[in-house]
């Protein structure tokens, strides 16, 4: 059967076609430079189980599983930055049981290279029928193209009047509280000399509208994704303001209670260590692959655990499992998000997060260690709930005072308006409540407003 009888607009071999028998796992560069080619001009179409004559006679469903783990393989350990895919398939028999499996590549907005090591990259461009390295001056004409995913410089400057929720983000993380310098972002390449903001930052911009910084969360009634949905969010925007919605969702969203110390006090424990579960998030917004369409983080709570799937396969040579407790290395994905991060004090360069997490399930037994599970195409990271069967105690609000009511509330639901907060310890005037109790908790910098004083929507959040 010939290619145009189930494609009927494909007659031949040209700059948007190509056909391929099979995909060769040992030399993958002598296709893949097709795909790299097509990604930097306008897209097409990469045709396999069809001879070069034309003729369809397709692969096997095992066949095209196989294949289309190949190509998301080698996408992302040669591919850079990653191309964005799609795919068809068409029967070529009536038992259907041989396929056409057709490779649909999207023009990429910056130069998409292949890179074998460190020092040794080639851009490949698309000719008609074929692929071939770019010259010099084909190279310096693809780089007018305007930003890619993560380290192109694009054409707005940065100013802190259009990044103010970034700016926010470093001023509640960094250990002085302040604001990035224009300079410390220019040396951390997340800015250009002239002052243009990089791919990266721009995903940090405020009303930022990309489908790619999305973040579902769901809250689920037991132990896998057959029960039901008890809370849920889709949080879009800056990564700033993602990361924070997001957080916000797993804090109110799991418990916090106490237990007895040896001296017969009590100490607070929370089901997730909040050090975890934050760098658990920003490992996954850091390291996710934003180049495969269609996708996003997804956050998921049950019973026992938290799951985060992120997009992108494992980088490192060597599983997950390889690696000694504590030593994983680090490899950024996306340097200018992981940088921002890195301004915000919220990511570490010398790859310790892994570490973090490790550190605040060091009493657990191993059952409950933190695991990253690794599937081809993104990764699942998955922390364990330290107050699952575990007996402890929940606070006792009628021996506290208001004070101590408000922060063991908050520590235990997450952020609440004030409103809420004056119906809960059952103080009548709102004038007096905010004079003796709240405003007091907020020069101690145990807790402070996030929004406008006179807007009933602003919350009150608890000091990190």
């Amino acid at each position: 059967m010939k290619i145009n009888k189930i494609y009927a607009d494909v007659l031949a071999e040209d700059m948007d076609n190509e056909y391929k028998s099979v995909l060769n796992p040992d030399n993958p560069v002598k296709w893949a430079k097709t795909l790299i080619g097509y990604a930097n001009g306008k897209g097409g179409i990469l045709f396999v189980g069809v001879s070069n004559e034309g003729e369809a006679f397709g692969i096997s469903l095992d066949e095209i599983d196989k294949t289309k783990l190949l190509i998301a393989k080698v996408n992302d350990r040669y591919i850079f930055p990653h191309i964005k895919i799609g795919y068809m398939m068409r029967s070529v028999d009536e038992d259907a049981e041989r396929f056409v499996l057709a490779v649909h590549v999207t023009p990429s907005d910056s130069i998409i290279r292949w890179r074998e090591g460190d020092f040794n990259e080639t851009v490949y461009i698309k000719g008609d029928g074929y692929s071939t390295p770019a010259t010099p001056e084909e190279i310096i004409s693809l780089s007018k193209k305007k930003y890619g995913v993560d380290n192109e410089t694009s054409d707005i400057y940065y100013s802190e009047q259009v990044w103010t929720e970034y700016i926010e983000l470093c001023k509640e993380y960094r250990k002085d509280k302040s604001a990035p310098s224009l300079k410390e972002l220019q040396n951390e390449e997340a800015v250009s000399k002239e002052g243009l903001a990089k791919s990266g930052l721009i995903m940090f911009k405020d009303g930022y509208s990309g489908d790619d910084s999305l973040i579902c969360c769901r809250l689920w009634k037991g132990k896998n994704k057959t029960g039901t949905v008890l809370d849920s969010g889709r949080f879009k925007g800056s990564l700033a303001n993602v990361f924070r919605y997001t957080m916000n969702f797993i804090e109110r969203n799991t418990k916090t209670g106490w237990q007895k110390t040896i001296n017969g006090g009590r100490e607070e424990i929370r089901s997730y260590p909040k050090e975890a579960v934050r760098e658990a998030l920003v490992n996954a917004i850091a390291h996710r692959d934003y180049s495969i369409a269609g996708t996003q983080i997804d956050v998921d709570i049950y019973n026992d655990r938290i799951e985060i799937v992120s997009p992108g396969s494992w980088l490192l040579p060597m599983s997950y499992e390889e690696y000694p407790v504590g030593s994983i290395p680090s490899i950024r994905r996306n340097s200018i998000i992981a940088a921002c991060l890195d301004v915000a004090n919220l990511m570490e360069r010398g790859g310790t997060g892994f570490q973090t997490m490790m550190r605040s399930y060091a009493d657990c037994e191993e059952s409950l260690q933190p695991v990253v599970t690794i599937y081809p195409g993104f990764l699942n990271l998955r922390l364990f709930d330290k107050l699952y069967n575990k007996d402890f105690i929940t606070p006792d609000f009628e021996q506290l005072s208001d004070k101590e009511k408000i922060i063991a509330l908050l520590s235990q639901d997450g952020p609440k308006p004030v409103k809420e907060l004056q119906k809960f310890v059952n103080h009548k005037n709102r004038s007096s409540f905010l004079r003796e109790v709240i405003n007091p908790l907020i020069e101690a910098e145990l807790i402070y407003r996030d929004g406008n004083p006179k807007s009933p929507t602003s919350l009150i959040k608890i000091k990190k």
